[in-house]
């Protein structure tokens, strides 16, 4: 039952609807006194109804959780916490089919290939498995197959998200604080991806060859002879997780010295290639005897762009010449900035941090004064609609992975003083070519004498800023009754919706012309009354 389509877009799309209702109806509740235990409570019982129903259809849903676990944009801390121990923990399937697969992909008897292959898998994920195996030139692999049907099931559940995301462009607040389109877009390219053991083995044979000439860190070999879209072979590797003590102490290998080869090799690949390991987790990770660092798993590889290093290029000049406009137009073209936010508050907001940071240490004022400051200028930022690229959470979440391993080998280890002499070169290769981050240091310091006292030009741009926020409120003031019209033709849609798919699951006839008579009547009374208020919203703007 859970492998078919239409039965998991009903779970999923009626999941997330009932998701929005409890939402909304909170809020009713809370309109004039906010309780924020119950809130959190609410966001914990629905983001462990989220994992129930993740673990149990498998698919489209675990992959998701994994995906919105680095999502600190987009969801809350507390839903996040529920999910973020969302790991692949799904039934293996049998050994016929594994076998199934791997005679069709190669077009050949296994027992040609193989000497020996384990019976059981050594792991299972919602993606594919991997075996153990012996080729008939006497190497020793690992096989990882994709899991029958995978692409069926989550072809359908893309259907189903495409149908949650448009419900929540329509009917919620996420529609004006995320470009969902695109959201959309990030997830289905980074799920896909992974279905491809093809770019699984070009990333693998990219990472082989950068780690070729660099001793104490290895990346398998990988047999492309037999590798296909849904069989990954590679050199099996020995070794321990990079994060069991145990065995590293048992092995007589330097903790220290472990987590500095470690910065090392991963800083590398963050600032020479452009290309890093977007999943170190620690079963990514093998320490080997001799204290080699062995990287796998290389199906989610994320790639800084060459217009994005030009861009964050821009950035740091930006903010080391206090020219404040480049650095909103970066955060733009670094897809930051969505295309309704105000880029004037966002460029005053920058403007007043950073110069704040730069002339005056925040442990020198006024410990009240010093948290009004942050505040309000976090509000600027709040107020505005900016989401986090899918490439920068993803690193962002890598850095952290690896960060938590770093500490976890070395407790004492200092970040910043181990950095350094990769940052130098870094620095040195700028200067080689023409940029000289030095130089720009120095016309910033030069800068700073002529500024404006921050807190000075700080009261009038929050007199600004709370003058534009009335303007706003007025127009939400002339809106409301077109929201709440809005969400009365929301339920009534979904009731519709729901008794659609009904009618088509238990075939009952009668009810199929109702459903979509109404569903087709509140759709057009939601899309007349989304045009009057975009065009409410645009009058404001202009």
């Amino acid at each position: 039952m859970k492998y078919q389509s239409l039965y998991r877009i009903s779970v999923i799309v009626w999941m997330s609807v009932k998701f929005f209702l409890q939402l909304e109806r909170f809020r009713r509740k809370s309109k004039h006194s906010w309780d924020q235990e119950r809130w959190q409570k609410l966001l914990k019982k629905q983001a462990k109804e989220y994992k129930e129903k993740a673990i149990r259809l498998e698919g489209l849903l675990v992959k998701l959780g994994q995906f919105l676990s680095t999502r600190a944009d987009i969801l809350p801390k507390v839903f996040l916490e529920e999910i973020e121990d969302l790991v692949d923990r799904v039934p293996s399937f049998s050994w016929e089919k594994a076998k199934q697969i791997l005679e069709e992909e190669w077009a050949a008897n296994v027992l040609d290939v193989i000497d020996n292959l384990s019976d059981r898998p050594i792991a299972s994920a919602s993606i594919g498995q991997v075996y153990r195996a012996t080729l008939k030139s006497g190497e020793e692999v690992a096989i990882k197959i994709r899991r029958p049907n995978i692409r069926k099931i989550i072809r359908a559940d893309f259907q189903a998200l495409r149908i949650v995301f448009w419900l929540m462009d329509k009917f919620t607040s996420y529609g004006k604080q995320l470009d969902l389109s695109r959201l959309y877009d990030e997830v289905r390219h980074v799920i896909e991806d992974e279905l491809d053991f093809k770019k699984e083995l070009k990333n693998g044979l990219h990472f082989k060859e950068r780690y070729s000439d660099s001793p104490g860190y290895r990346v398998p070999n990988y047999v492309p002879e037999w590798s296909t879209k849904k069989v990954l072979v590679m050199e099996w590797m020995e070794g321990a997780r990079i994060t069991n003590l145990s065995y590293i102490d048992e092995k007589a290998i330097d903790r220290r010295e472990l987590a500095r080869k470690l910065l090392k090799g991963y800083l590398e690949q963050l600032l020479q290639e452009g290309q890093f390991h977007a999943d170190p987790h620690s079963g990514n990770l093998l320490i080997q005897e001799d204290g080699t660092i062995v990287f796998i798993d290389f199906g989610m590889v994320g790639h800084i762009e060459a217009r994005d290093a030009l861009s964050i290029r821009k950035l740091i000049t930006g903010i080391v010449l206090s020219q404040y406009s480049d650095v909103t137009e970066a955060l733009d073209e670094l897809r930051f900035l969505l295309p309704n936010s105000d880029k004037r508050q966002i460029e005053k907001a920058i403007q007043t941090l950073v110069t704040l940071f730069i002339e005056q240490d925040l442990t020198m004022m006024d410990e009240d004064t010093a948290e009004q400051v942050l505040k309000e200028v976090q509000t600027l930022v709040n107020k505005q609609p900016i989401q986090l690229p899918s490439e920068f959470a993803f690193l962002g979440r890598a850095i952290s992975t690896i960060v938590g391993i770093l500490y976890t080998l070395d407790p004492e280890i200092d970040l910043i003083e181990e950095g350094k002499p990769i940052v130098q070169e870094w620095i040195n290769r700028e200067e080689s070519a023409g940029y000289d981050p030095k130089q720009l240091l120095k016309q910033f310091y030069a800068r700073i004498s002529s500024i404006e006292n921050p807190l000075d030009r700080l009261s009038d741009e929050f007199t600004d800023h709370r003058q534009w926020e009335e303007n706003l409120k007025k127009t939400e003031i002339r809106s409301k009754s077109m929201l709440w019209n809005k969400h009365y033709a929301f339920i009534l849609f979904s009731l519709s919706f729901i008794g659609y798919f009904i009618s088509l699951a238990f075939e009952i006839q009668s009810l199929f012309l109702p459903t979509v008579i109404s569903g087709g009547i509140t759709l057009l009374a939601l899309f007349t009354v989304s045009a009057m208020e975009k065009r409410l919203w645009l009058k404001k703007e202009k």
